[in-house]
C-alpha cells in the first residue's frame, strides 16, 4: 500500500519477511494460543462472581485468539515468498479478521484501563457503573462494530493488488491506488482514529493517573497493583504504540502528505517490523493475565472491589 510514484523505489521485502514473520508467528502460536485459551477458560468458567474486569479480560483473550487463528495461513504466505495460494476470499477473511482482532484487542485494553482508572481515581462513579451488564454491553458493542466492518469489507468484493514481475499474488498488501481511494482510505482513517489514536491517548493518560493514586496506598496489594499497571503500559508502549505511530505515517503517505519516496519506503519497512511487534502482544497478554490473578490471595480477589474503604484520604479498592 504505497504511493504509485514511489513504488519503483520500494525495497524488496520478500527476503526479510520470510525470516521475520514465520518465527514471530510460530512463537505467538506456541506461547500465545495455549495461554489465551487457558485464560479464556479460567475467566469464563472459574472466576466467580463475575465482574466488569473479568468480562473485559475474557474478551481480550478472545481477541488474541482471533488474531492467532489467522496466523497459520500467513506463515505459509511468507514462507512461500509472499505468494498467496488460498484464493481471494480466504485472503480477505484472514486479513480483515487479523486487523479487526488487533483493533478490538486495543479497545479492550482501553476498557480495562478505564475500569482501573475509575476504580482508583473515581471510586464513587465506579460503584455506580460497576455492573457486569455494562461491561457485557460494551463488549457486544465493540464486537458488533468490528463484525460489521469486516462484513462490509468482505461484501465490497475482491481487492486489487499490484502484480509482481514474478507473477506471485499478494494478500492484504501492495494494493492498487484505486483500492486506497475507493474503500481503504475511509476504513484506515476510521481505524486510525477510533482503534489507534484515541485508545492510545486514554491508556497513556489514565493508567499513570491510576498508578499515582494507588502508589499513595502503602499496602502490599496496592504496590502489586501498581506493577500490574506498569506491565500494561509496557505492553502498550512496546507492542502497540510503534504500530500505531507507523500506521499514522503510512496513512499520511497514501494521502500524499508525505511526499518523499525515501520516507515512504522507510515507513513501508518499519510497518513490517511493527506488525511483528503487535503479533508478539498475543504472547505477552497471558503474562498479564497471570500477574492480574497471581497477585491475589484467592482466585476471586483482585485490586478492584465491590466494597471500598478509606485510608489516608485515598479510596482503597480491594475485591473483584
Amino acid at each position: 500500500m504505497m504511493n504509485t510514484s514511489c513504488r519503483a523505489q520500494s525495497p524488496d521485502t520478500q527476503s526479510y519477511e520470510s525470516y521475520l514473520f514465520p518465527p514471530v508467528s510460530i512463537l505467538a502460536l506456541v506461547v500465545g494460543l495455549p495461554g489465551n485459551l487457558a485464560a479464556l477458560y479460567y475467566f469464563t468458567f472459574q472466576v466467580s462472581p463475575r465482574s466488569s474486569f473479568s468480562v473485559f479480560i475474557t474478551n481480550l483473550a478472545l481477541a488474541d485468539v482471533t488474531i492467532l487463528c489467522t496466523l497459520p495461513l500467513r506463515i505459509h504466505y511468507h514462507l512461500n515468498r509472499n505468494h498467496w495460494v488460498f484464493g481471494d476470499a480466504a485472503c480477505r477473511i484472514t486479513g480483515s479478521l487479523f486487523h479487526a482482532g488487533m483493533y478490538v484487542n486495543m479497545c479492550f485494553m482501553t476498557c480495562i484501563c478505564l475500569d482501573r482508572y475509575l476504580a482508583t481515581v473515581r471510586p464513587l462513579v465506579y460503584l455506580k457503573l460497576h455492573r457486569v451488564w455494562c461491561a457485557a454491553a460494551a463488549s457486544v458493542l465493540l464486537w458488533g462494530v468490528a463484525g460489521a466492518g469486516v462484513l462490509v469489507f468482505l461484501l465490497m468484493g475482491p481487492l486489487m493488488t499490484v502484480r509482481r514481475p514474478s507473477g506471485s499474488h499478494s494478500c492484504f498488501e501492495n494494493f492498487e491506488q484505486s483500492e486506497w481511494e475507493s474503500r481503504l482510505r475511509d476504513f484506515s482513517v476510521f481505524c486510525l482514529v477510533f482503534g489507534s489514536l484515541l485508545p492510545s491517548v486514554v491508556i497513556l493518560v489514565c493508567y499513570p493517573a491510576a498508578a499515582r493514586r494507588i502508589s499513595r496506598i502503602k499496602t502490599r496489594a496496592a504496590q502489586k497493583a501498581v506493577r500490574v499497571i506498569y506491565a500494561i503500559l509496557a505492553i502498550t508502549v512496546l507492542c502497540f504504540l510503534p504500530y500505531h505511530v507507523v500506521y499514522l505515517l503510512h496513512v499520511l503517505g497514501h494521502m500524499k502528505v508525505i511526499g518523499s519516496c525515501a520516507a515512504v519506503s522507510a515507513v513501508h519497512v518499519a510497518r513490517r517490523v511493527t506488525v511483528a511487534l503487535a503479533i508478539l502482544n498475543t504472547c505477552l497478554d497471558p503474562v498479564l493475565y497471570y500477574v492480574t490473578t497471581g497477585h491475589c490471595k484467592r482466585p476471586e480477589a483482585s485490586w478492584v472491589s465491590r466494597g471500598m474503604g478509606r485510608k489516608r484520604g485515598v479510596y482503597v479498592i480491594t475485591v473483584t
